[in-house]
């Protein structure tokens, strides 16, 4: 019994020799990494770019709310600057389309849209008068946006809210290109806008938290007015202005903090 009790422990230790020593000579593959998890959307940035806009007015001509005109259009278009920030949140779960981000957001807008601007009087014709130019100086927007990471480095959106835009003072011209000495006083006009794009993370660079962004916008300006003003004096014609303003850019963005 005791020969059988030796020879059991002989095995046993000469097995766990064995298996000390095979687990030092084999190799072994080493586990891979674990992937870096996908930076969050939430945080706050800034932003600035660049782009193009177009712009179309219709108007009409009334005194003491008699209309003395159809309504005649014109058109602008142009380059455009843009600054700008916000914040956005980006939620835990997941959608089936993707995860949800939203944000709030300011922009302003330095801008050089504009137009040959018909005098409504004269059926927007060139015969009496004719403008020098209609022109959009500047723009804000302050609003809201939605959006869907389609990967974890790209976010689909759409974006509204509110806006203004200066649209400049317009001097009225002869043909000859003299001064009329009719004028249409500058004027802020006021309205909505509605809006897409997309957005993506340079996620494979060294520098953390820049990103690409490029959208669309349309706004709409709520009829505002503009009296005619002959000899610096206002006069009893009153032009009703509504305008539509399109605009396309991109922009570089930075959010803070990101690692």
């Amino acid at each position: 019994m005791k020969k059988l009790a030796l020879a059991i422990l002989a095995t046993v230790a000469f097995s766990g020799s064995a298996y000390a020593a095979d687990l030092a000579a084999r190799p072994y593959a080493k586990a891979p990494p674990m992937m870096a998890a996908a930076p969050s959307w939430t945080g706050c940035y800034i932003g600035a770019g660049w782009g193009y806009g177009m712009l179309d007015d219709d108007r009409s001509v009334s005194v003491g709310g008699t209309v003395l005109t159809t309504t005649t259009s014109s058109g602008g278009k142009g380059w455009l600057g843009r600054v700008g920030g916000g914040c956005d949140y980006q939620f835990a779960g997941t959608t089936p389309f993707g995860p949800l981000v939203i944000g709030l957001f300011g922009d302003y807008d330095f801008a050089d849209i504009k137009g040959t601007y018909g005098d409504p009087l004269n059926g927007n014709s060139f015969t009496g008068f004719k403008s020098g130019t209609q022109k959009i100086s500047d723009a804000w927007y302050v609003g809201a946006r939605a959006g869907l990471l389609v990967t974890p480095s790209v976010l689909t959106y759409v974006s509204g809210g509110w806006t203004g835009a200066h649209v400049d003072a317009i001097n009225l011209n002869f043909l000859d290109g003299t001064f009329s000495g009719r004028t249409l006083p500058a004027q802020n006009a006021n309205g909505w806008f509605l809006g897409s794009g997309f957005e993506y993370a340079f996620n494979f660079l060294p520098v953390k938290g820049l990103f690409w962004k490029n959208e669309y916008r349309y706004a709409s300006y709520s009829d505002y007015n503009q009296n005619y003003f002959s000899g610096g004096v206002p006069g009893s014609r009153v032009v009703h202005n509504t305008l539509d303003v399109q605009t396309i850019t991109t922009s570089l963005v930075w959010r803070f903090g990101m690692q």
